[in-house]
């Protein structure tokens, strides 16, 4: 974990303060990458509103890591003056986009509700790899 007055940021440009953590692509590990999180925003003292939309964030992109990925999954937090940067990557390959043996109604709102949350989202795909960036604009 960094967290320093200006580190090199992962993201390749300057951030305030930032963290990574590694965890297995398990379901039974997306609540510790959720407190992660809340804990670190808390001593950041990201405000509690924009707190929650992060934590929402990270909860919905881990646990779709947890579910596609295959060896492990990591978080990135990064903070930048008035930018939170989420990044989650995972070890899955590509996954289909229309799955006929899952319910519409059970699954497929998580990207939906990160894409409601955050300012901007980006998906990033290579044959071993899936990393997903979404950035919330923090209050001025």
């Amino acid at each position: 974990m960094t967290d320093s007055a200006s580190p090199t940021s992962l993201l390749g440009r300057p951030c305030r303060r930032q963290a990574l953590r590694t965890l297995p692509a398990q379901e039974a590990h997306v609540s510790a990458a959720r407190h992660f999180a809340a804990d670190l925003l808390e001593t950041w003292s990201v405000p509690t509103s924009e707190r929650d939309s992060a934590i929402l964030i990270v909860d919905e992109l881990a646990a779709n890591a947890a579910q596609y990925g295959h060896e492990r999954m990591t978080l990135l937090l990064a903070l930048d003056h008035d930018t939170l940067h989420i990044v989650v990557t995972d070890s899955g390959a590509a996954v289909a986009r229309h799955r006929p043996d899952i319910a519409p109604d059970e699954h497929g709102r998580g990207t939906g509700i990160v894409q409601y949350l955050a300012q901007s989202t980006e998906i990033h795909q290579t044959r071993s790899a899936r990393e997903v960036r979404a950035c919330l604009r923090r209050s001025p």
